[in-house]
């Protein structure tokens, strides 16, 4: 059936409403439930799932909904006590509210499709909004990943967040997502990892006072969804080639972080749905995978697909397991918690079809990097990728996981891997029970949403098409600067040689002929030493990419294993680290015997979080460093990483490749990334011969042997049952009992951002730019590792005079990470990337600008602050791909704080585009073969955007004529995407809009 507007009983409806709005008088006129009765916006039968959805937001029902155990899988995070005094508090308003509800007569919009799940031996699962019986020929041919967004609509229908237009513009999919219409969603919960988390325990502790200084509620201020926050990215590789490395990083983790996570520890008591992860269990999303993700949920009885949004780009992840997850900006993450739909662009789907096998020797790593390759060149920003074919049952689930966590790097929202019988052989493995396993297939079956490729398949409509035969694939890695950057294993001495040669740029250093051979001498700790162009100083196993995957995480101990067996040891002065996503992964390395072999090797396990892979890889010995930095080094990193932007990894490694961990102990063994593996020896074994490649490298059969016998489902029971406990020094930390943040105005770490400041109930409405500098002129590809501050604190940037100013220590800085609860420490580091290229500085490198009036040379935030002290307007003129990378809220933040208006780019990444409209900067778009070099504009004009003062005379993606003092003129295109975006414009940033709504309504 076509979904569409139906007629209801006015009568009986307008005398039911008015009874069901008498009777809430006892629960405050301020109760959530009160105020959707009184809402004029919900009439017929919208009205009571609206009002049972706005009456689970009530604090006390929440709590005692969320007292029972989070997870299928049997474990309660909350302590007796806390649970206890939630039903007390709870139990007079669900008995109130059970009373009230008995006469009602209202009914959701689709009760004609919401049916009882059936056990098979007898009783029912639950109940669930069925898609087939919608018994629309539409939604039979529906990618699954739009199916997913579909049941939420359904479920969440109430004519008012959202509608049955909404319904009906999914359902017709094949013909609405090529018009870019504008579709809410309400993901089932919120992923965070403590860089990103902290900023946003920060607003919502911000909005907490806010609210209080308004007169509102504070309780409005709690998270309406399951908040899931694991501290992962406080770690640095501090110590490392050492047996005791996991308890001396944690120290220092503690040392540097105890304000942050005592921080976060008082928002896990203070928020009510937030689950906070202590630091030492492991990397977001492969706690995510292997843990807190639900793949269907059964929420008092009711089944839905577990859908996800997280402050990290990485949580694509979670698409390997078949459920829906894509990374947001913190902003939007924060209007989410607090019950706000999602407004997205309904997207085209990529058919991506698997045939084939995996060869010998060939990984999930090269899998994905030429997975990634495809999908960049042909072109995904925006939409999602679904995978699909016989090929699809040649691949572990952790080669899913894989592939989607790389989602970001290839430019999809999603990567996503429908449900079938790996994903539920996994489920088993990791420990989720056998009743809850039947329960996700028992739903999915029946609301065809479970592929079994043992039946015939029914073709899906696609956007567009690829094809990628497995056998194909071969091995390979990606760099020096960009993970798209794919070179196959056998290329890589030639296009080494090739970058060296080439001008400066993603694939150049510019070293002339004549010192390409150069070789620095140096002596490390009385051993003669010695580096040369693309010697490796850093080799790191890191990152939920790759150590979520046991058969090249095994793989990588089978080759230290050959080595050690064959006389091959890596260099001492290279620095080695093996930082697991998970304790799982430290048992069936024992288990197999293989983490011994790897010690050998230097590889000792330095941490469970996500070290090299964010830039904390720790200082090089200073020896090393010293030899780098004298001779002008190119030195090389090779990490298993998803990130190898410039300056990420390590501010002294120019070059940076992704590898598999295999392939990551062979560079190391090595020592260069300047051989030819098929040709060149990796070393001389103890009896004298060469080694060669070949060698050392496991089969594929090695590997699926030690992978059947070592990784074990007791090992995930025994991790996870574990990890509930925390760990001494978390359990140790004392915090505050209290609704309100204590703001300590001498902090360093936690600091009240000004937001808030002066706000009034009435928005402030739309703002052009009137004669604005420009702060920076870029090419393309800035990212957000260029804009956001990021890595270690640099002892001659604003930041650290700063810090140094506060009786800060240069050893104290700790990384801009750690910091990120502090905006006056973060607004000093946004675009201080050493690497960042302004064409302003006419070919210089670093972060610095001129300020136009005086043509001074200054820092980015020098020239900020002088602008804005003078009360000029400042914009940013970018080339193509603008803010690609980690999903940053600072990246918004940040130039926000900074004074600048608008940016005008050639195109924009999907989540930094977003975070530019949630902090109030106009994102345009320079028009189709425009951008500022073919307009003739140097960033020495003064620029005006002239835009309506009325926000109902804004529409999504209008044009925009920008006008400079040089008398030129052009057109760009609005990046207001949506009608909910000129919305956040208008009262000046999303969280502004949320504050005002949560008061008015």
């Amino acid at each position: 059936m076509r979904i569409c507007s139906s007629s209801s009983s006015s009568a009986l409806l307008r005398a039911s409403r008015v009874r069901f709005s008498t009777t809430l008088t006892s629960l405050g006129p301020s109760s959530a439930l009160s105020r959707a009765s009184a809402s004029p916006s919900l009439s017929g039968t919208s009205f009571w799932s609206a009002s049972f959805r706005s009456f689970s937001s009530f604090p006390a029902f929440r709590s005692l909904r969320c007292s029972a155990p989070r997870w299928s899988h049997g474990v309660d995070w909350r302590s007796p006590v806390s649970l206890r005094a939630q039903i007390r508090t709870a139990a007079p308003v669900i008995e109130r509210f059970q009373r009230r509800i008995a006469t009602m007569a209202l009914e959701s919009p689709f009760k004609g499709i919401f049916t009882t799940l059936p056990k098979p031996g007898g009783g029912e699962f639950g109940k669930f909004y069925s898609l087939p019986a919608l018994n629309d020929p539409r939604v039979d041919k529906l990618p699954y990943s739009i199916k997913i967004l579909l049941e939420s609509a359904i479920r969440n229908c109430d004519n008012f967040q959202v509608t049955k237009n909404d319904v009906e513009k999914i359902i017709d999919w094949e013909n609405t997502s090529p018009k870019q219409v504008e579709i809410p969603f309400k993901p089932a919960r919120v992923l965070l990892q403590d860089f990103t988390g902290v900023p946003a325990v920060v607003d919502l502790a911000c909005m907490r006072d806010a609210m209080n200084n308004l007169g509102g509620d504070l309780n409005k201020i709690n998270p309406l969804v399951p908040v899931d926050l694991v501290i992962d990215h406080s770690v640095q590789v501090d110590v490392a080639r050492n047996e005791n490395a996991v308890q001396a990083n944690m120290d220092l983790e503690f040392k540097r972080n105890r304000e942050r996570f005592a921080f976060l520890k008082w928002g896990s008591t203070a928020f009510q749905n937030m689950l906070v992860v202590p630091p030492g269990s492991g990397i977001v999303h492969q706690v995510n995978l292997e843990y807190l993700g639900r793949v269907v949920f059964n929420t008092d009885g009711v089944l839905y697909p577990d859908s996800v949004v997280g402050t990290d780009s990485h949580t694509t992840m979670i698409d390997g397991l078949g459920v829906a997850g894509w990374g947001v900006g913190g902003i939007e993450a924060e209007a989410t918690m607090l019950g706000q739909p999602m407004s997205m662009v309904l997207p085209g789907v990529v058919g991506f079809k698997l045939s084939g096998k995996l060869c010998n020797g060939v990984t999930a790593t090269d899998l994905v990097l030429t997975v990634t390759q495809m999908l960049r060149k042909h072109g995904v920003v925006g939409k999602f990728v679904e995978f699909y074919g016989q090929g699809m049952g040649e691949l572990s689930l952790a080669d899913r996981a894989t592939i989607a966590n790389m989602s970001p790097e290839y430019g999809a929202t999603m990567g996503f891997f429908p449900v079938d019988h790996v994903t539920l052989q996994y489920l088993k493995l990791t420990g989720r029970s056998d009743e809850t396993v039947a329960m996700i297939e028992s739903y999915l079956r029946a609301n065809n949403m479970f592929v079994d490729y043992s039946e015939p398949q029914q073709d899906r409509l696609y956007s567009s098409y690829l094809a990628l035969d497995l056998s194909d694939v071969e091995p390979c890695i990606s760099g020096p600067k960009r993970p798209h950057d794919r070179v196959p294993l056998k290329d890589m001495k030639v296009d080494w040689h090739a970058c060296l040669d080439n001008k400066v740029g993603f694939k150049g250093f510019a070293i002339p002929k004549e010192v390409q051979e150069k070789v620095a001498k140096f002596s490390f700790h009385g051993q003669p030493a010695e580096l040369k162009h693309g010697n490796v100083v850093i080799a790191a196993i890191t990152s939920c990419t790759n150590t979520s995957n046991p058969s090249v995480m095994l793989g990588a101990g089978l080759v230290a294993k050959k080595a050690c067996e064959l006389g091959l040891e890596v260099k001492p002065w290279i620095k080695t680290s093996l930082a697991p996503g998970s304790g799982v992964v430290t048992k069936y390395l024992q288990q197999s015997g293989l983490q011994k072999y790897l010690n050998q090797q230097g590889f000792q396990i330095v941490g469970y979080g996500c070290t090299t892979c964010i830039g904390n890889s720790g200082d090089l010995d200073e020896s090393v460093a010293s030899a780098i930095a004298d001779n002008d080094i190119v030195a090389a990193a090779v990490l298993s990483g998803n990130r190898n932007f410039e300056g990420r990894v390590h501010p002294l490694t120019r070059a940076n490749y992704l590898a598999s961990p295999p392939l990551v102990v062979a560079y190391a063994l090595a020592g260069t990334v300047d051989i030819d593996f098929d040709k060149e020896p990796i070393g001389t074994g103890s009896d004298g011969k060469s080694v060669y490649f070949k060698d050392i490298w496991p089969s594929n059969e090695e590997i699926a042997e030690v992978v059947q016998s070592s990784v074990l489902p007791d090992m995930f029971k025994s991790t996870y049952n574990a990890i509930t406990k925390g760990n001494p020094m978390w359990n140790n930390l004392s915090v505050p009992s209290t609704s309100l943040y204590a703001w300590d105005p001498k902090s360093t770490y936690i600091h009240e951002p000004p937001y808030f400041k002066g706000i009034t109930m009435d928005p402030p409405g739309p703002h052009g730019v009137k004669d604005a500098y420009c702060l920076l002129n870029f090419g393309d590809s800035i990212t957000t590792d260029h804009i956001s501050p990021a890595g270690s604190i640099h002892k001659d940037s604003p930041a650290a005079k700063f810090l140094l100013e506060r009786g800060v220590d240069r050893k104290d800085f700790n990384s801009y990470g750690s910091r990120r609860g502090n905006d006056e420490v973060m607004s000093r580091g946004t675009f201080a990337n050493i690497r960042i290229v302004n064409k302003l500085l006419k070919g210089e490198v670093g972060p610095k600008t001129v300020h136009i009036p005086t043509g001074e040379k200054l820092s980015v935030f020098d020239a900020a602050m002088r602008y804005k002290a003078a009360g000029q307007d400042t914009i940013v003129l970018a080339g193509a791909e603008y803010g690609s990378g980690s999903s940053r809220d600072w990246a918004a933040k940040g130039p926000m704080l900074q004074g600048v208006k608008a940016v005008i780019a050639k195109s924009f990444e999907r989540i930094h585009r977003s975070n530019l409209v949630g902090m109030g900067i106009i994102p345009l778009c320079f028009k189709p073969g425009e951008d500022a070099d073919t307009l003739g504009l140097t960033g020495h004009e003064r620029y005006t955007i002239d835009l309506p003062r009325k926000v109902s005379d804004l529409r999504p993606g209008q044009d925009v004529t920008v006008t400079t003092d040089s008398g030129k003129s052009f057109a760009c295109t609005s990046r207001f995407d949506t009608e909910v975006e000129l919305a956040y414009f208008d009262h000046g940033g999303i969280l502004h809009y949320v504050l005002r709504n949560l008061i008015k309504h």
